[in-house]
């Protein structure tokens, strides 16, 4: 094999790329490497790396699959280029959360909730929610050894089985059609033939035994908490084997059994999912059980999504800083409801609620009882439940519009799962309960979890898998998010490395990934173990080729490509390729100067004066501790902290939020806080995010920054345009 064939193998190559401002590159980029894409906004990098390289990977691959197959699949057109050789299956991984769907989580999207479902329904303990025990199914070998052990030695028993409910209603409702009362019915006496004719000669009712040599021996004509003897024994060592065929026949003919002793003690089995202490009957745990997207395991009240539309308390106290004297209820600070405000304060009153504190500084039970009701008080809840008998009048229906919204469900609690599910637990903890905690706190749970013997053996590699994700998760620096987060609630940064994360659990090799500025949004201790995450995948057998301006990140590659030199017709070049300390000698790439430092970005050295300024006094929302922050107006101020620390919050929750809603325009949730002093200075407030900022193919810069209209109105005044009377 020649040098050059020797090469193409170790490389991909790309000939001729000409994909938008590309400008007939040729360039070799080494497999199974990290290999990062550099160079200004604007240059041609995502062209090379999205629009020429993925798509031909994705291309080819889909090309090589049935006709059948294909036509689920996205068709990319094939890009403008002469040759790539080496190409393998691609994956994308951008900055975009193009997630939609209501139900998904950071659980099902990293496939953790797969696992959990398999582990709940194999490895899981049912617990009683009436009386708090476990509930299982019970052999005839399980039965003996609890009998055998419980008891003490010596100790007489009957072995019963009971005469199986529907039997008993059966017989008593052919007693009652027509029959004397004093004449047994032909049914009972049949069922009590039966059961002679298979040699039971004695049944056991209210402690006393009852024999059978005809018919007619049995005094009562129904079977209510009546029990068929099986076998009388005493406990010794040498009983095991006829006790476990007699629990067999107890099984096998009234699938449970009832052993009850010389001095009225009773012990129950069931070969049953029932709780044998109070009768209550369970769902054996299947995967299908633990789905909230599937009918048989979801809540049948929310359907599956843990909220239902209804009164909306937090619209109803939309600010809990402000005390019950001063109108947190906000529909009582309307004049027509001037008496339910009057009612309030005379409740309070009455159970020394405090009116003077903010509403949120109550305690949790006095809380409940204004939005639920006490004596004498009907409740926030009654006050609404009134004005629904009332909602035939326009004016009432507007009135209730205002402060309905998604609720919490109140049979499931926001658990979305049905009491069945919830019910199975694994460390004391639920499946809700597990999808409820953090990254960090799943993580750390589970590497302590501890199982006996039977069930480590079940959930060993079930564990092994969660483990291993959840580790992925900590590691790009997702561990503050908890696994029921709503996918469609992420930024597009924490989408990604969802994303990376997924892609790493699934243990994909050969393939290469493309990712765009992953370190985007990342604190500098959560920018390391993202390159850590990224030399993992490379280290188990895959090329990455990863947009980068992040200088951390290009020192971890393995190669580096720089497509410049400036943006737009005058980029689209290859500058250089190669080594990072290579990189740094060139003299013709723009981003080695920055590299280098020949070129900086200057930084005043005098600052304006801070004359104006607003000021959100606390702060309280998600995790943020009562915070008191001052923004300087007409500045360049920067937020920041490690990722998860609340900086989102308090700017978009708060901040934004709360200035809206001051000026009427925003009727969705608002974070709490006190106050924002200084507000009535701002003109405008407007959100700049990851959202695309156009939603029609007719769309782009220019009109959508309003110049367009200038251009018209510019070409409308020509002579031309006049004459044709355009």
């Amino acid at each position: 094999m020649t040098a050059a064939k020797q090469k193409k193998q170790e490389s991909i190559v790309v000939r001729g790329a000409r994909t938008h401002n590309l400008k007939n590159i040729t360039v070799s980029l080494p497999m199974n490497k990290l290999t990062v894409i550099t160079g200004v906004s604007g240059s041609g990098k995502s062209s090379l790396a999205f629009d020429t390289l993925y798509a031909e990977g994705q291309r080819r691959y889909v090309e090589s699959l049935s006709a059948y197959a294909r036509q689920f699949l996205e068709r990319m057109d094939r890009p403008d280029v002469d040759e790539i050789i080496g190409i393998a299956p691609a994956i994308a991984i951008r900055q975009k959360n193009s997630t939609k769907n209501p139900r998904s989580t950071v659980a099902t999207q990293t496939e953790i909730y797969d696992y959990l479902r398999l582990l709940f329904s194999r490895a899981g303990t049912t617990i009683c929610h009436k009386c708090g025990r476990e509930v299982k199914k019970d052999s005839p070998e399980s039965s003996a050894d609890e009998i055998l052990a419980e008891l003490s030695e010596g100790t007489r028993f009957f072995i019963l089985f009971p005469i199986q409910e529907e039997v008993s209603r059966d017989l008593v409702r052919a007693a009652r059609k027509g029959k004397p009362a004093k004449t047994k019915s032909l049914s009972t006496q049949a069922f009590l033939i039966s059961l002679m004719q298979q040699g039971y000669s004695r049944l056991y009712r209210g402690g006393e035994m009852i024999e059978l040599q005809k018919p007619e021996d049995y005094p009562h004509d129904d079977f209510d908490n009546t029990f068929v003897l099986v076998d009388r024994l005493a406990v010794s060592p040498e009983i095991r084997q006829r006790l476990v065929d007699s629990l067999e026949t107890s099984f096998r003919e009234g699938h449970s059994a009832i052993i009850e002793t010389t001095d009225k003690r009773q012990l129950k089995f069931s070969d049953g999912f029932v709780c044998k202490y109070d009768g209550t009957r369970y769902e054996e745990p299947e995967p299908q059980l633990f789905s909230f997207n599937s009918p048989f395991g979801a809540c049948s009240t929310c359907q599956g999504f843990g909220n239902t539309i209804g009164t909306d308390y937090d619209l109803v106290i939309p600010n809990p800083l402000i005390s019950l004297k001063d109108g947190a209820i906000d529909p009582f600070t309307r004049p027509t409801n001037a008496w339910a405000q009057k009612e309030l304060l005379k409740y309070a009153a009455s159970a020394n609620i405090d009116t003077k504190i903010p509403y949120a500084d109550l305690p949790d039970y006095q809380q409940n009882c204004i939005i639920y009701g006490d004596e004498g008080w009907r409740g926030l809840k009654g006050f609404f439940e009134f004005l629904e008998t009332k909602k035939y009048k326009l004016h009432v229906r507007v009135f209730l519009a205002k402060y309905r919204g998604y609720t919490r469900c109140p049979d499931c609690d926001g658990q979305r799962l049905r009491q069945a599910a919830r019910d199975v637990k694994i460390g004391m903890h639920s499946l809700p309960e597990i999808v409820d905690m953090s990254i960090a706190d799943a993580h750390n749970f589970f590497n302590a979890l501890g199982l006996d013997v039977e069930r480590a053996a079940i959930a060993d590699k079930l564990l092994l898998e969660i483990r291993r994700r959840l580790k992925f998760l900590v590691d790009v620096g997702l561990d503050y998010l908890t696994l029921g987060r709503l996918a469609a609630t992420l930024s597009g940064g924490e989408a990604q490395r969802i994303q990376l994360a997924t892609n790493l659990g699934s243990l994909l090799v050969g393939t290469i990934y493309v990712l765009d500025e992953p370190s985007i949004g990342l604190h500098p201790r959560d920018n390391t173990r993202l390159i850590g995450i990224l030399e993992n995948l490379r280290d188990i057998g895959n090329t990455l080729l990863v947009v980068e301006h992040d200088e951390e990140t290009m020192r971890a590659a393995d190669n580096i490509v720089d497509i410049g030199i400036h943006a737009g017709e005058l980029g689209g070049e290859l500058v250089f390729e190669g080594k990072f300390d290579e990189l740094l000698k060139s003299e013709r790439s723009l981003t080695a100067r920055y590299l280098r430092g020949d070129s900086v970005i200057k930084i005043p050295k005098t600052r304006a004066r801070v004359n104006e300024s607003i000021e959100i006094l606390g702060a309280r929302e998600h995790n943020l501790k009562n915070v008191t922050v001052k923004i300087p107006l007409g500045m360049l101020v920067c937020i920041t902290g490690v990722s998860g620390s609340g900086k989102s919050t308090l700017v978009h929750d708060v901040l934004y939020a709360g200035i809206k809603k001051k000026r009427g325009e925003w009727n969705a949730h608002v974070g709490l806080f006190k106050e924002i002093a200084g507000a009535e200075q701002i003109d405008d407030v407007i959100l700049v995010d990851q959202s695309p900022i156009g939603r029609t193919p007719r769309s782009n810069p220019v009109t959508y920054v309003k110049a367009y209209d200038a251009i018209r109105e510019a070409y409308a005044a020509t002579n031309a345009s006049k004459s044709k009377s355009y």
